[in-house]
């Protein structure tokens, strides 16, 4: 039996000891950032000793910092426009901890994406080949899942700027788009609009009110009859209306009749992180709209307005409506109080007491009965003799480790300790006497307010009171009240994500001399010990605060298009004419209707297959049979895929020796506007290079793009030809 309980005791002890080396292990591999394999070290120290409190916090603790680490890699992915990569990390984290509402939520957003992604790129190749039905009900069921999708915002800003043009495959888009020159000085404005109407076919019809006779001076050269009217109109405090593909209405440009004649739009924004009462005074302010309704339970605003100041205050909804930054601030606190006492000496009796014994009759004594003392009649009380020889040291060591999320700008509160009772006694006149109870906290207070900024760093206002009860004090009417020790720090930090700060110093330090002495004998260098105890006592206490923040979402960065873009006049708003979505298009309607039948083709001539950060050339070619003096070309390309690295000019328009202009213009929503001008002699012809594009590709490898002609206006002695647009070129990121 005794065998049994010693190899029992032994078996305990060597998983104990076991336990502890794998406890430490995993300990330190947590330490250097493989939380995998500490969990794993831990696991099994667990499984040693599965009674372990300590064991099972250190296993808990690594899972989290497992995860964490895994859902802030995936965040960097995905910022990286990685979403493989993001996907994997959340999986990791999932394999960890299964049921983590972050990495489900991230897996759900990446798949969202990906949907996303598939019905843009349908809804963009359906708009490019003119199916405007198809292409806005794609991107309209992509705005239901995400309303403020960049991307998609931007299409469909584009579609209805294009579509809000009546009849686009139809008379009044190609009349719009004829060239004509203009030349007058002071002349009626009837006459202006006839000269546009013959060339264009257009019909005018004007107000009452509008004076047909009005003098005006005009000099246009190879310009649209869109720009040509637009440009009009604007000059003379004109504004027009579209009554059908073949007529438009003239009208002044005053309160009255634009509220006769412009038309409304009613639009419901449905915010999910703005506060609805902002977003609307924000549109009052810029937009001057005045018909903004609130409804405060569904956190929505309703706009009535003209359809420009709706696609204005689309732009300020999706500007405004971000959700708000969240950090999870984690905190360590350690309290290290060392206690030093030494007591060592002979305490000597202090005092010694003469007492007259009481007499055996038991009567008091008198001073007759004093007169008559002697040593049998006195009574003698002397004190003890101690002899004190104590050294106690005491370290103690009060660590909290607490974790908080807060969102940006909103105050985060720890306490970490008591609730003490203070009892306040009051009594009345009439004897009636009642007692109230206040609690005063004791113990770590920490309050914390994030700012985070869009860079990743993040603004700390803190105040820590560290606080502890001293000692008892009792009132004359027996309430106990307590007397509290604080100390208190407030600051302001600027740290980066993931930067830990330490706060230390508050120190309270305590020396206590305490010596009880004979006189005289006590005071010798070195026998004075045995005449006297002194009682040395050292108490040190030190806070230490160690804060780290690690920013769980921030304000995503916002292209420069989607933050600074066209408000029209302080009378006007929208954009009348000159942007890169404004340029002509050559399309079937408008070739039927050309001058010139002559027939322009574009081919690309480059590589279709390119390495990830390669840069590569791609030519834009051009054949002409007749000659040509200008051409202007809109390209399109995907920017998360390809980066313009600069546009460098062709031979075609520099044949004979002629100088040639070719200017370039690169537009952030993925859009190049090339524009080439023969500066002398005759117009070119023939076949050659137009304009070489330099790109970089910054797609992953397996991904692939494409680059397509949008619109394309090459002109012949001012006159426009119609011109064969090429397929898009495809491109493949190879490994």
């Amino acid at each position: 039996m005794r065998r049994c309980l010693a190899t029992l005791l032994a078996a305990t002890l060597l998983a104990g000891c076991a336990a502890q080396s794998a406890f430490r292990e995993g300990q330190d591999l947590v330490l250097r950032g493989q939380a995998q394999e500490g969990m794993a070290k831990l696991q099994e120290a667990m499984s040693l000793d599965p009674r372990s409190v300590e064991y099972r916090l250190a296993f808990r603790r690594a899972r989290e910092r497992a995860v964490a680490l895994a859902l802030e890699e995936a965040q960097r992915q995905l910022a990286q426009g990685k979403p493989d990569g993001a996907e994997q990390q959340a999986k990791r984290a999932l394999a960890i901890d299964g049921s983590n509402d972050a990495a489900l939520n991230l897996l759900r957003y990446v798949d969202q994406q990906r949907r996303q992604d598939a019905r843009l790129r349908g809804a963009d190749e359906a708009w490019r080949r003119g199916d405007a039905a198809a292409a806005g009900t794609a991107v309209r069921a992509v705005l239901l899942e995400s309303p403020n999708q960049a991307k998609a915002l931007a299409l469909k800003r584009e579609i209805d700027e294009k579509s809000a043009k009546p009849a686009p495959e139809g008379q009044l888009t190609a009349a719009f788009r004829k060239p004509i020159t203009i030349e007058f000085r002071d002349v009626p404005l009837r006459t202006v609009f006839e000269v546009i109407s013959r060339t264009s076919g257009l019909n005018f019809v004007f107000d009452k009110d509008v004076r047909a006779d009005q003098k005006t001076t005009i000099y246009l050269r190879n310009t649209t009859v869109e720009s040509a009217i637009q440009l009009v109109l604007l000059t003379n405090q004109l504004e027009q209306r579209v009554l059908d593909g073949n007529s438009i209405l003239i009208y002044p440009n005053t309160p009255a009749k634009l509220k006769d004649y412009q038309p409304l739009t009613v639009r419901a924004f449905y915010l999910a992180n703005a506060d609805a009462k902002t977003v609307a005074n924000t549109i009052k302010t810029i937009l001057k709209t005045r018909d903004v309704v609130i409804d405060e339970k569904l956190n929505a605003v309703v706009v009535r307005d003209s359809p420009e100041a709706i696609r204005l205050a689309e732009k300020l909804v999706a500007v405004h409506d971000l959700p708000e930054p969240e950090v999870m601030l984690e905190v360590e606190v350690l309290e290290v109080k060392r206690s030093r006492l030494l007591d060592l000496g002979v305490r000597w009796p202090e005092q010694v007491a003469l007492t007259p014994l009481p007499l055996s009759t038991g009567a008091a004594l008198t001073l007759a009965d004093l007169r008559n003392l002697n040593s049998s009649a006195v009574g003698a009380s002397v004190g003890p003799l101690t002899i004190n020889a104590r050294k106690q040291d005491t370290d103690a060591n009060i660590l909290a480790n607490p974790r908080i999320r807060a969102r940006n700008r909103e105050k985060a509160k720890i306490l970490i300790g008591e609730r003490v009772p203070n009892i306040t006694t009051t009594s009345t006149s009439t004897g009636f006497v009642s007692e109230s109870v206040t609690y005063v906290d004791v113990g770590l207070k920490l309050d914390v307010e994030p700012i985070v900024y869009p860079d990743g760093e993040v603004v700390l206002k803190m105040s820590l009171e560290v606080s502890n009860l001293v000692s008892q004090v009792q009132t004359k009417s027996g309430t106990l009240a307590y007397q509290i020790g604080t100390r208190t720090a407030t600051s302001v930090l600027r740290v980066r994500d993931g930067e830990t700060q330490v706060l230390a110093g508050l120190i309270s330090d305590e020396d206590r001399r305490n010596a009880n002495k004979v006189p005289g004998l006590g005071e010798m260098p070195v026998i004075g010990r045995l005449f006297g105890s002194q009682a040395d006592d050292n108490i040190k206490t030190e806070i230490v605060l160690s804060i780290t923040p690690r920013v769980l979402r921030n304000i995503p960065r916002r292209e420069a298009s989607e933050l600074e873009f066209d408000s029209g006049t302080e009378s006007n708003l929208g954009q009348r004419a000159g942007s890169l979505s404004a340029a002509p298009v050559s399309t079937p309607a408008a070739a039927s209707q050309s001058s010139v039948p002559t027939i322009v083709a574009l081919q690309w001539q480059g590589p279709s297959q390119v390495r990830s950060g390669q840069t590569f050339p791609l030519q834009l070619r051009l054949q002409s049979t007749q000659p040509l003096n200008s051409a202007q070309f809109v390209l399109g390309f995907d920017p998360q895929f390809l980066q313009v690295v600069g546009v460098v000019e062709g031979e075609f328009l520099q044949q004979g020796g002629a100088s040639a202009l070719v200017t370039s213009r690169v537009d952030a929503r993925g859009q190049i506007a090339i524009s080439a001008t023969r500066n002398t002699g005759p117009g070119a012809s023939g076949t050659g290079t137009l304009a070489t594009v330099n790109f970089r590709a910054v797609g992953q490898a397996g991904s692939s793009g494409s680059v397509q002609v949008l619109t394309a206006t090459p002109a012949s002695d001012g006159q426009w030809v119609n011109v064969a647009l090429p397929l898009p070129h495809s491109l493949t990121v190879v490994p």
